[in-house]
């Protein structure tokens, strides 16, 4: 199958636009037993282990970083550029915060791919300034991706109230509802944390790859499904002109040697008037029961962790699952549950991992690319 990527519209600073959402290239598609039966490595982790020693995946700004962080702000807000001029090229961090940055890197794309990073002044900062800070941050970890048909770059999840029974229209980080076990369209997702809510809001997360092996050892038949390109998922009517409204995708593949994992259940479930047309097939209970199975498992598997004030979470969306409990505001005039979200791409010339993609080579693969949309950097959710 061949998949033709858009030309992207070229920005003054040359990097091009989000590839976005596109189907694997089939062709290179591997069968079930062609997987491996267990994956090993540094990717591999259990939530016992990381209770164990907070050092594994916790880290904490020293005053001298935080200094240097002002300092990078500083030199950039000296420029006069918006938010939007934010890349590699023209945010640049002293030493000693790049090397800290840089060195957590491996660890998100070839370790646990997990780092909580604790400390950042937020409340003091501001949004603007938090929030051009955060973006530099992402500049060491990989290129910025949109997130959705509006373009937005910089993302928030935050409750806008809107409808989470609407899962056709409606997508579930505009809302308080829960988030199942998913990863989202991007190498690296980033959450920062401006404000807490007052109950729940709290974060799951879990290794793919030590869920992955769990269920072959419990459940292969349900890996066997999940590794087959089944799987509809619904572009909830973020498409270009003349696409359909949803992708065929697998849960897991195999590619170059590496298990990869892609999965968001509230797409899978929304695909309902997609099915009632006859233009696709409805799940059948084997696949119903085998992502109830994977979240299942999941939650059974995952370590349980609360973001404060101030922390940044970095996870690798090649191998860690993550989930929210549903939560609730605070009453106003105090402010809502609010995190500052970015995806970022780790092309394959830096260090990324290859996958069964026609975009796997571009600079900012994955995301969500509607036509020519330019890139937003909101401060607010909208």
């Amino acid at each position: 199958m061949t998949v033709t990527i858009t030309e992207p519209a070229k920005t003054v600073y040359d990097l091009g636009l989000t590839s976005g959402q596109v189907e694997p290239d089939f062709d290179k598609l591997v069968a079930y037993d062609e997987f491996p039966k267990e994956v090993t490595g540094r990717t591999v982790w259990t939530k016992e282990q990381l209770q164990a020693d907070d050092s594994l995946w916790q880290y904490r700004w020293t005053p001298e970083l935080v200094a240097q962080l002002e300092e990078a702000y500083a030199n950039f807000e000296a420029t006069g550029e918006p938010l939007t001029a934010i890349n590699k090229n023209t945010w640049k961090f002293p030493q000693g915060a790049y090397d800290f940055l840089h060195n957590l890197r491996d660890e998100i794309v070839n370790g646990r791919g997990v780092a909580v990073i604790k400390g950042l002044p937020v409340v003091e900062w501001g949004v603007e300034k938090s929030a051009a800070i955060y973006l530099g941050i992402g500049t060491v970890f990989g290129y910025t991706l949109s997130q959705n048909g509006k373009g937005h770059v910089l993302g928030h999840v935050k409750d806008l109230g809107n409808d989470p029974t609407q899962i056709d229209k409606v997508r579930i980080y505009s809302t308080a509802a829960r988030q199942f076990f998913h990863s989202d369209a991007s190498d690296i997702v980033g959450l920062l944390c401006l404000h807490r809510a007052k109950e729940g809001g709290e974060s799951d997360i879990v290794s793919s790859h030590h869920l992955f092996n769990t269920l072959q050892k419990e459940r292969p038949d349900v890996v066997k499904l999940l590794v087959a390109p089944d799987w509809y998922n619904d572009r909830k009517g973020e498409q270009n002109k003349g696409q359909d409204g949803w992708l065929r995708k697998a849960v897991y593949y195999y590619h170059d040697g590496k298990v990869l994992s892609h999965f968001d259940p509230y797409f899978v479930k929304s695909t309902g008037r997609f099915i009632d047309a006859g233009l696709i097939p409805a799940m059948t209970p084997a696949q119903q029961e085998a992502i109830q199975v994977l979240d299942d498992t999941a939650q059974r598997l995952a370590l349980h962790t609360i973001l404060e004030v101030g922390d940044i979470q970095l996870l690798a969306d090649t191998h860690v699952f993550h989930a929210r409990t549903a939560y609730t505001d605070y009453a106003p005039p105090a402010p809502r549950r609010h995190l500052l979200r970015l995806w970022l791409s780790t092309p394959v010339s830096e260090g990324g991992w290859q996958r069964p993609f026609p975009d796997g080579d571009y600079l900012k693969r994955g995301g969500i690319q509607v036509d020519l949309q330019k890139e937003t950097f909101p401060l607010d959710g909208e």
